[in-house]
């Protein structure tokens, strides 16, 4: 029989369509027979995460009922917060894990948003509005690869990332967890963190389960409020919030985190056609659900008919921060969810599909064999490769917003650079929140890492002098100064702000280096757009830098021109308050820059 190129290619295919039906059909098998020997308090304790402050006095608990997950929110540490400690904690709660009586592995999540962000020494990556200034999926998932490396070097499986929130309203505390305001783009590498972090196949060893977040319509609350309210209509809903959804389930995404915020009045942690008939049903995610930080709380006053709203939703996990000395603990949630199974409140077939949904999840990430740590990861952790990524991130996402008679590049060969400005040399505000600890803090919160004024000392030639000071004093007689001013670290609940103009120490540094009669180049580093009208007229050049985390060589490579700046704006920059929220496309558009606007040399 002769064979046409055509049947070939429709045998190939057949054949691949064969075998992915055939491993599916085996994986079914597996999850099913393993949901067979559970009890109905084992399916309750696989759907139950714990974080870790909850369990340190009860860890016996995470075998005594059989719990699915552990996390580390924004404030808990393990004893030691290197990348070793963080291993030898993980393997010691894994450890107990298996003396449960079916030995299911728990799953254990972390806030890892722009790096390995808890642990010590981690290379800390620009966050999200910095990449969304570098236009550039293949860093963004390689970035993602090298993340997901440093977290598997702590033993932990799961990133509570990539954020696909399109943000809207730069009042928004969380801004800078976005990759910028157009879906667009926020699609384009929201699918790119997700290829990254979970590699071709989540069994490999190198794979890190991510999590998309914060479905849905986190980014466009009115006023720009953290966990407030989107009111929109569903055709807006679909257009701008859905898309960054849509794509990465395409791409392989297995886990969502349901958002704080409502719709239209309506908490999305309790909203059974979003979670259900939308996501499960017509976008056919075949993933796990879980709630963010003790969201389901927020349904309703009596812990236990929260519990009967948000399941009944589709929520297939509940993230529990508190435990028995605290209310709506992990243990109530596993007993009042007995109760409610057993009173015909919650089915049987909904604890089956969300217990389903976690042991699939589980076996496709093959735990029972890559329970373990890899130590030679952990030695990778910070490494000096991994820093050379994030400095050519940081290059890629500085946005040239003025430069005035060509003022930069600068020549490192002047006899004199004044550096000033609070951010100068204060890694903690390079880093902004989500480091460390939650909200993050000014100063050297972090070990490893370059400042702006160290990379300066680092390029220039021998001959030239680098002075330095706080407050923009002691510029006079320097070829030019450099300013840099911005936000202090915060993240979210309490960087919401209805006043975006720089503090009055950063207005006063760039008058002070104005006034000293040399060209001023000022430097933000900020988590959004700020109110900086006035102060670019004060300034020769001025850049964007966002919050570019530990490599601020990147910085220095693109001021002294061995790298040109590429970065483009992620949002729309107004000129004042009354413009926010302004956003491509508005009727009156008349930014102070527009969405995508970026100069070069």
């Amino acid at each position: 029989m002769k064979f046409t190129l055509l049947m070939i290619v429709m045998l190939i295919a057949s054949s691949f369509v064969y075998s992915q039906k055939t491993n599916e059909d085996a994986l079914n098998k597996k999850v099913n027979e393993l949901l067979a020997k559970m009890t109905l308090e084992e399916k309750i304790g696989q759907m139950t995460q714990v974080d870790l402050d909850a369990i340190k006095k009860t860890p016996k608990d995470i075998a005594k009922y059989a719990i699915g997950s552990l996390l580390c929110g924004g404030d808990t540490e393990v004893p030691d917060i290197t990348a070793k400690g963080w291993a030898d904690t993980y393997e010691k709660y894994q450890n107990i894990a298996l003396k449960s009586r079916l030995a299911i592995p728990i799953l254990w999540g972390i806030d890892a948003v722009h790096g390995h962000n808890n642990v010590d020494g981690a290379t800390i990556f620009p966050h999200n509005i910095g990449l969304g200034a570098t236009r550039n999926p293949q860093l963004v998932e390689k970035i993602a690869a090298i993340t997901a490396k440093e977290i598997k070097g702590t033993g932990i499986q799961w990133d509570f990332a990539p954020c696909v929130a399109v943000a809207l309203n730069e009042r928004w505390g969380r801004t800078y967890e976005s990759f910028g305001e157009d879906p667009e783009l926020v699609k384009n590498l929201g699918v790119a963190y997700v290829k990254g972090m979970q590699t071709k196949d989540l069994s490999n060893k190198n794979a890190v389960l991510a999590s998309v977040k914060h479905f849905i319509g986190d980014g466009g609350t009115t006023n720009g409020i953290d966990q407030g309210n989107t009111e929109i209509d569903e055709a807006a809903l679909r257009k701008i919030h859905l898309p960054g959804y849509i794509e990465t389930i395409k791409a392989g995404a297995k886990n969502i985190m349901i958002t704080f915020n409502s719709w239209n009045g309506e908490k999305v942690h309790g909203h059974k056609y979003l979670i259900t008939d939308l996501l499960k049903g017509e976008l056919g995610f075949k993933g796990f659900v879980v709630s963010d930080w003790a969201g389901i709380d927020q349904l309703d006053k009596d812990y236990k008919t929260a519990i009967e709203k948000s399941i009944n939703a589709g929520m297939d996990m509940a993230m529990i921060p508190f435990g028995p000395d605290r209310a709506n603990n992990y243990l109530q949630f596993i007993t009042y969810l007995i109760e409610l199974v057993n009173e015909g409140k919650v089915s049987m077939n909904r604890i089956d599909d969300a217990v389903q949904r976690i042991l699939k999840v589980k076996f496709e990430m093959n735990l029972w064999e890559n329970y373990k740590v890899d130590r030679k990861l952990t030695k990778e952790v910070g490494s000096a490769e991994h820093r050379e990524v994030a400095r050519d991130a940081v290059r890629q996402s500085l946005v040239l917003l003025k430069n005035d008679n060509n003022i930069l590049p600068l020549s490192k060969q002047l006899k004199r650079i004044h550096v000033t400005g609070k951010s100068a040399d204060d890694i903690g505000n390079q880093c902004g929140g989500w480091t460390i600890i939650w909200q993050s803090k000014s100063g050297n919160v972090i070990s490893g890492g370059t400042t702006v004024l160290q990379a300066v000392k680092n390029t220039v030639s021998k001959g030239t002098k680098v002075t330095s000071s706080l407050d923009g004093t002691g510029a006079e007689g320097a070829d030019v100064c450099l300013v840099v001013v911005g936000e202090t670290p915060y993240a979210e609940m309490f960087g919401d702000r209805e006043d975006l103009s720089l503090a009055k120490e950063d207005v006063e540094a760039i008058e002070k280096a104005s006034a000293s009669g040399v060209p001023v180049v000022v430097l933000l580093i900020s988590g959004r757009p700020m109110i900086v009208e006035n102060e670019l007229r004060k300034s020769n050049a001025f850049i964007a830098a966002w919050l570019p985390g530990t490599e601020g060589q990147g910085i220095a490579d693109v001021l002294f021109g061995d790298f040109k700046p590429t970065g483009k704006l992620p949002h729309s920059w107004p000129k004042n308050m009354k413009q926010i929220p302004i956003n491509i496309g508005d009727a009156n558009y008349d930014p102070l820059f527009p969405f995508g606007f970026g100069l070069t040399y």
